[in-house]
């Protein structure tokens, strides 16, 4: 094994680690009731989850795109999973990062949040490989 495997396989831990542990933390009564609140308005739809639901899903998404990294018959679809996740998450993090004071700690600033989200999505592609 090269340096350059090395790194990949420290790369795809490193993200198993931390999506598994966000996901996690849907399942944790104080984190998961500020998420479910982080659900844009245009997102409460009646035909739409609750918002409980969403992060019971989304949780579950994240526990299970970590594990999927790591195992090598499903890398490449679960970063590609994960890349869409990150996407589809985006819009209640650019609510949190519009009221501040309402998600404190959670509430990102935009800027800091979208370059983050990006090399999240760029750290996904690279470990697909």
């Amino acid at each position: 094994m090269d340096a350059a495997e090395i790194a990949t396989w420290a790369l795809r831990i490193a993200l198993a680690l931390a999506f598994i542990g966000m996901g996690v933390s849907h399942f944790v009564a104080a984190p998961a009731r500020t998420m479910a609140a982080m659900i844009p308005p245009a997102l409460r739809q009646k035909w739409m989850p609750s918002p409980t639901a969403l992060v019971t899903v989304t949780g579950l998404c994240e526990i299970a795109g970590g594990l999927g990294l790591v195992w090598e018959p499903t890398r490449f679809i679960a970063a590609m999973a994960l890349v869409l996740f990150l996407i589809a998450v985006f819009p209640a993090n650019a609510y949190a990062a519009e009221h501040p004071k309402r998600f404190g700690r959670a509430a990102t600033p935009f800027w800091p949040r979208y370059w983050a989200q990006l090399l999240l999505i760029a750290l996904c592609l690279i470990a697909a490989l």
